[in-house]
């Protein structure tokens, strides 16, 4: 449970999309809020997207969870198309959605229950619960309701609940946008190592640049809406482990962060939209 594999040359379009837009009916006419996106992610790739509010970004990881569908193009995860959500996608929001009436253990193994009670006995879903929370340092605080746990804990809890499905992708809104620098910085480095133990590929939308080049292997960059596409990918070439300090005097962590800064303020200059 939790181990990473080799990511053989078939896997490299883990996830594909192909040629996607989004077009919303409003009172005014037709809004177009996502227009020929392509894009491809290996499996065990760290892939962020970022951009100005309104560029779609949340949109766009909405389609890859099933919660909206493509008015163009399609949508495939390991060659089969999405349709809708389901538990080889999880997605964690930048609010934890924890219910406030169950413990942390509880909370985890209702998802754990979801997808493997069919198939598993109850010691083994409570082994892979203990696992999930163990993964994320929460093993301690298993019987604690989300009231008496830190908002980082709680994200923590949402992480584990998202991994304990095992996932063929971990989808993450924003999901420290919410918290203190110092506890975003936290969350982070423990992101890194779950993500290094698990290979757990991952999409994740950022507004927090530094966030985005210490995270990822790929940055998409994405135009200004309405009718958003992708304008540039950065592939971030930092070796792994990442140490946050480290990064601070990189070379190559300064010029990945450069052009971000350069795309999102100079070549898309910030303009405010009342885009999805």
């Amino acid at each position: 449970m939790f181990t990473a594999s080799p990511i053989p040359p078939t896997d490299a379009r883990h996830l594909a999309v192909e040629g996607a837009g989004v077009v919303f009916a409003t009172r005014k006419g037709p809004f177009t809020a996502l227009r020929d996106i392509s894009l491809t992610i290996a499996r065990g790739e760290f892939v962020s997207l970022i951009g100005h509010s309104g560029c779609g970004k949340s949109t766009l990881l909405n389609l890859v969870a099933g919660l909206l569908k493509p008015s163009s193009g399609v949508l495939l995860l390991g060659n089969r198309e999405i349709r809708e959500p389901g538990p080889d996608r999880a997605v964690v929001f930048q609010s934890h959605s924890l219910l406030p009436w169950m413990s942390c253990f509880d909370n985890v193994h209702l998802a754990v229950e979801s997808v493997f009670g069919g198939s598993e006995k109850r010691a083994a879903l409570k082994a892979r619960t203990e696992a999930a929370l163990a993964l994320v340092g929460l093993a301690h605080a298993a019987h604690k309701r989300p009231a008496e746990i830190s908002g980082g804990m709680k994200q923590r809890v949402g992480i584990a609940r998202a991994l304990a499905m095992e996932p063929k992708m971990l989808l993450l809104d924003e999901p420290f946008g919410a918290l203190d620098a110092l506890t975003r910085a936290r969350l982070q480095d423990e992101l890194m190592r779950i993500v290094a133990a698990t290979g757990t590929t991952v999409l994740m939308v950022t507004h927090d640049v530094d966030e985005a080049v210490l995270l990822s292997d790929r940055i998409v960059m994405m135009t200004n809406g309405p009718a958003a596409t992708i304008g540039e990918v950065l592939d971030v070439r930092l070796p792994r482990p990442r140490d946050r300090l480290d990064m601070a005097h990189d070379a190559r962590y300064l010029e990945c962060r450069e052009a971000v800064l350069q795309f999102l303020y100079r070549k898309q200059a910030h303009v405010e939209t009342e885009a999805a």
